[in-house]
């Protein structure tokens, strides 16, 4: 292939400029013979196979892009050159995570209070509880890898978060930046608060954390006086739950605890799990759920809906306490939407109400 100069006929190798024919279009070139080369020679050329044409075009292109990949840049120094770690064995690694949570399953097997789902009205209830009861221990179990539940956006996956008035005492006590606009407060990005929380609640040394684990049930005895109650959870992997359909039998574990405090949020895959559970066994007065169905959450109406979730935050059976957005599912009250201070100060109502029910708990055993 002959390239074209700049005073050549560029008629003579148009039809096999491959430079602007990339995707070679050899329907356009003749069938048996090529373009003359531009020299007067009148003899024809065989056609190039296609193989032939992309070969000529690799070995055209193929230097300068090896030379570029090869340019040496100079990099400024960094205090993180010849970086070297310690060594260390594969089963060290392992070791050190299994045997830790092992230890972990093992002394949080009987909590004191267990919080199902780590959103954000159980995030602000561990860090409550464990601030103003740091001697118990406190099991947190979300169904998620990542905690934090819907607040790490704010509405329609906007950044902000918005919280009114009072609940920005939350976001002082914790020492987070947001703009006062007079009866609310905007933090920059929901993700600052919600890391925050969640990062103040992993530092509390009572406070274990079970990620990826799903409350598949509840611990329901039945005593002959004080009639049923809840003592627990049943639990399994979240992958393991998602694929009960999958096997014959993968049974679950079980956490034993005086107090379980929900907050799995509003219907979903795994929300409203608690409540749905207590209508199922008849556990939930019939007034407030006739048979085994709950009214299901109402339509949005922010001024009315925050004020009911933190007032309505209670113990609706013996040992299980309701916090945030669950509530609505069982009382028929009206969703908020992006606003969020009533997830926390419900978390925070509960964790009150959670040592209280201890308490009672601990003092009936005794």
């Amino acid at each position: 292939i002959i390239p074209a100069s700049p005073d050549q006929d560029n008629s003579c190798v148009g039809s096999l400029d491959l430079d602007t024919q990339p995707h070679f279009q050899l329907q356009h070139l003749p069938s048996t013979t090529m373009a003359p080369p531009c020299n007067g020679s009148e003899v024809g050329v065989p056609t190039p196979s296609r193989e032939q044409l992309l070969a000529t075009k690799m070995a055209t292109t193929a230097a300068p892009i090896r030379a570029a990949a090869g340019a040496v840049i100079d990099s400024p120094a960094t205090p993180f050159d010849n970086y070297k770690f310690m060594p260390i064995r594969e089963a060290t690694v392992s070791r050190a995570m299994t045997s830790r949570y092992f230890k972990d399953l093992d002394v949080y097997a009987e909590s004191d209070v267990v919080i199902v789902g780590a959103g954000s009205a159980s995030l602000a209830c561990a860090y409550e509880l464990s601030k103003i009861a740091p001697e118990l221990k406190i099991a947190l179990i979300e169904q998620s890898v990542s905690p934090g539940g819907g607040a790490w956006l704010g509405g329609q996956l906007f950044s902000a978060m918005v919280l009114r008035k009072p609940s920005h005492l939350l976001l002082d006590e914790l020492e987070i930046a947001y703009e006062d606009e007079g009866d609310y407060v905007v933090v920059k990005h929901a993700a600052l608060m919600t890391a925050t929380l969640l990062a103040k609640v992993l530092a509390m040394p009572n406070v274990k954390l079970f990620n990826a684990t799903v409350v598949e049930d509840l611990i329901i005895k039945d005593d002959p006086i004080k009639g049923r109650y809840v003592a627990g959870v049943v639990t399994n992997w979240t992958l393991v739950a998602l694929a009960h359909h999958t096997q014959s039998c993968m049974d679950p574990n079980v956490i034993e605890a005086k107090v379980v405090v929900s907050g799995c949020g509003h219907d979903g895959p795994f929300g409203a799990h608690t409540v749905k559970r207590l209508a199922s066994v008849g556990m939930v007065s019939r007034e407030v759920a006739p048979g085994t169905s709950i009214p299901g959450m109402g339509a949005l109406d922010m001024n009315s809906a925050e004020d009911k979730i933190v007032n309505n935050t209670r113990e609706v059976a013996p040992g299980v306490i309701l916090a945030g957005m669950e509530l609505a599912e069982i009382d028929g009250s009206a969703r908020m939407g992006p606003t969020f201070g009533a997830m926390f100060v419900s978390g925070q109502k509960a964790a009150h109400l959670a040592l209280a029910a201890f308490r009672k708990k601990q003092a009936e055993d005794n």
